[in-house]
């Protein structure tokens, strides 16, 4: 159950007129009529349903009693916002703000394995034969030796065709499972609809709450004519919750498609360079779904209605750009003794008074599957302080790093949009300007990739693409905490 004296901002001892006056200012920001984004219109529905519920006193009692016996003693996690500048100047003209926005799990929790429905879908065109492919069947074969029999596992190959080799079920026999996966031939192109939608089907007949419901593809190729409907499949995915990850082998794959279909659903996308790394990812992920604080987790934004939010970026447990096209958020997991870490970059109009202002309301929701509690909720209400000369201010450490680092993530992006487009000279400094921050920042290998697609793209006009992705996941793994 949700904390209504939470979604409204007041304590639980809160009188009448308190509960009215949280509802009249929530209205004031949040109102559909006032406010245009979709995080404002779902926010405003579940305070106008907390206040319906406890401006009526009978209604108020019988929630106080349920609440007492429901809520959880400690949160299972908590928000933590930490602002680029706690103090902005009055200024007749936009500025930018960064929030590092953190869910906090409570470190003395004692969690148990989550059940997991996982389907491995393994792409197996010609362009897999030979040690990608022999090398992926060792993963799954060490992943399902990974598996209980409490956990429900699918397995499907595709081609220009897909074909289920393991329908979903209870992972009874393992050896049985390993064998067909073994039998596995390359042959044919590479359409990954077919792969997920085969995958997608068998992943719904065990998708329940109670499960961690994820699909893992392995691919080295690129899709053509069927990436819109993968999208539209992995957007129906995340409406069920069921998240995608994506693992690209070699150099061939499309990034920014893989980019997208994980982060519709709150997974991640991974570059593989070598076969021999394959089950090392696969390791850790099954770790992470195994063991989490919650699953399906989401981070609903609903900023004033002068406030842009211009993007979003998750930084941990896994780096991965997100999608701010509607609202809420899709963030995937909790992990234990690991903040969960999103940064959002806020546009604010001019500033014309003195004083503090509201910014942005947050909402993070989560599956606690291992406590048996489905949709538990924390809210954040962030503010700022205006002034004429805002003193000068040490910034917070942790978000510098977090920006510095994204910075050069983003500068890598754009020397690649630079190249696209035939604009040679802006590609070539940008990526000198990269090369030369990792080298400042002693990621030697990566400063000499840089460097080398630099001379690259200044007498090929092209970025490799190799250089192209070891570049863009190499300084997207320096976000994570362990800066890796």
């Amino acid at each position: 159950m949700s904390d209504l004296y939470a979604v409204l901002g007041v304590s639980s001892e809160a009188l009448e007129d308190d509960i009215r006056r949280a509802y009249r200012a929530a209205a004031r920001r949040l109102h559909p009529d006032i406010n245009p984004h979709p995080g404002a219109a779902s926010q405003f529905r579940d305070i106008t349903a907390a206040h319906d519920t406890l401006s009526d006193p009978a209604e108020r009692a019988r929630y106080d009693s349920k609440r007492r016996q429901q809520l959880p003693e400690k949160p299972y996690f908590t928000i933590k916002v930490t602002p680029s500048s706690r103090i902005i100047p009055v200024l007749d003209e936009s500025q930018v703000l960064y929030l590092l926005v953190e869910l906090v799990p409570d470190p003395n929790l004692v969690i148990t394995n989550t059940p997991l429905n996982l389907t491995l879908v393994i792409d197996r065109s010609t362009s897999m034969n030979g040690i990608r492919l022999e090398r992926t069947k060792v993963a799954a074969h060490r992943l399902i030796e990974n598996l209980t029999e409490q956990d429900v596992l699918s397995v499907v190959a595709f081609s220009d065709r897909a074909e289920v080799l393991v329908p979903a079920a209870p992972l009874k026999d393992k050896n049985a499972a390993k064998t067909l996966i073994t039998t596995i031939q390359a042959g044919g192109s590479t359409e990954i609809y077919q792969g997920l939608r085969a995958a997608y089907e068998q992943n719904q007949r065990y998708a329940a709450r109670g499960f961690a419901n994820h699909i893992i593809l392995i691919t080295d190729g690129r899709t053509y004519g069927d990436e819109q409907d993968s999208l539209a499949l992995a957007e129906r995915c995340a409406a069920e919750g069921v998240g995608i990850s994506a693992m690209g082998i070699g150099e061939e794959w499309n990034d920014a498609f893989l980019d997208r279909l994980a982060s519709l659903t709150g997974g991640s996308s991974h570059y593989i360079n070598s076969p021999n790394v394959v089950q090392r990812f696969l390791e850790e992920r099954l770790r992470s779904l195994g063991r989490s604080v919650a699953e399906r987790v989401t981070l609903s934004v609903a900023p004033d209605p002068d406030i842009v939010v211009e993007n979003a970026f998750r930084l941990a447990p896994s780096a991965q750009p997100l999608s701010c096209e509607s609202d809420p958020l899709l963030i995937g997991q909790i992990l234990p003794r690991l903040n969960t870490a999103v940064i959002l970059t806020l546009q604010l109009p001019p500033i014309k008074a003195v004083g503090f202002r509201s910014l942005v309301r947050l909402v993070a929701s989560g599956d606690i599957l291992w406590d048996n509690r489905t949709n538990y909720q924390v809210v954040a209400d962030v503010s700022i302080e205006a002034m004429f000369q805002p003193p000068a201010e040490e910034r917070p450490r942790i978000i510098l790093d977090a920006l510095s680092k994204l910075s050069l993530y983003r500068i890598q992006q754009k020397a690649s949009e630079a190249a696209v487009r035939g604009d040679i000279r802006e590609a070539t400094r940008k990526l000198e300007t990269v090369a030369t921050r990792l080298l400042e920042s002693g990621y030697t290998d990566l400063a000499n990739i840089a460097m080398a697609e630099a001379r690259r793209v200044s007498s090929t006009r092209a970025i490799s693409e190799e250089g192209h992705k070891a570049l863009k996941y190499g300084t997207r793994y320096l976000l994570l905490p362990s800066g890796e």
